[in-house]
């Protein structure tokens, strides 16, 4: 215990002097009220008889940091497992002489990934992990947008610490339970989603 609470030390330290550096890379997390709502979709997805999802884009500045991309790989694991068998049971109905096709395109909007290497030496002083992840739902053919929602998750510092860095990972996979959620959702008719609360985690969004 006193190994570790010298070695939490060493990193805040470590922390403070490239504070100055670290601070001009910044940025600070999206906010968002607790009953933020997503806008409905302009039509139910099953207007379409054909769906594409792309890898999920992440760009600079997040796309700088190694913790941040093996959260990316984490984030396309999840989805692949809790969103695209949507997709292939969707794609697999008939589909008629004039199928529409619907492309899901995800961005990270915003993601700060403390790993697990991080979260053991640095604790709470390490700080909150989040991830804001948009998706663009467009006509393949025409481009017409038919949906813009996002979707929010954090796994605040003490949290994660407690858990041993465990609540950093179940954010990606609250987020993309979000995702697949909203795609079902709004299969048969258009349905407000909300931006931060997944399903089934309603009382811990609270706290």
């Amino acid at each position: 215990m006193l190994k570790r609470m010298l070695m939490a030390a060493f990193v805040v330290a470590t922390l403070s002097l490239a504070g100055p550096v670290a601070a001009k890379k910044k940025i600070a997390p999206p906010k968002f009220s607790e009953d933020a709502k997503n806008p409905v979709p302009t039509m139910a997805l099953n207007a379409f008889q054909r769906f594409e999802m792309s890898p999920v884009k992440m760009g600079p500045p997040f796309d700088e940091h190694e913790s941040n991309k093996g959260a990316l790989q984490n984030l396309e694991a999840n989805l692949a497992e809790r969103a695209k068998p949507l997709i292939t049971e969707w794609n697999a109905k008939p589909a008629g002489d004039a199928p529409r096709t619907l492309k899901i395109e995800p961005e990270i909007g915003y993601i700060r990934f403390i790993s697990g290497g991080a979260r053991f030496f640095g604790g709470a002083f390490a700080g909150d992990s989040g991830i804001l992840l948009k998706l663009k739902l467009s006509d393949a053919a025409t481009g017409e947008v038919i949906g813009e929602p996002q979707f929010y998750q954090r796994a605040g510092a003490f949290s994660a610490t407690y858990t041993f860095g465990a609540m950093d990972k179940h954010m990606i996979i609250r987020v993309s339970g979000m995702v697949a959620n909203y795609l079902k959702l709004n299969y048969d008719a258009p349905t407000e989603t909300l931006v931060m609360v997944a399903p089934g985690h309603e009382d811990e969004e609270k706290k």
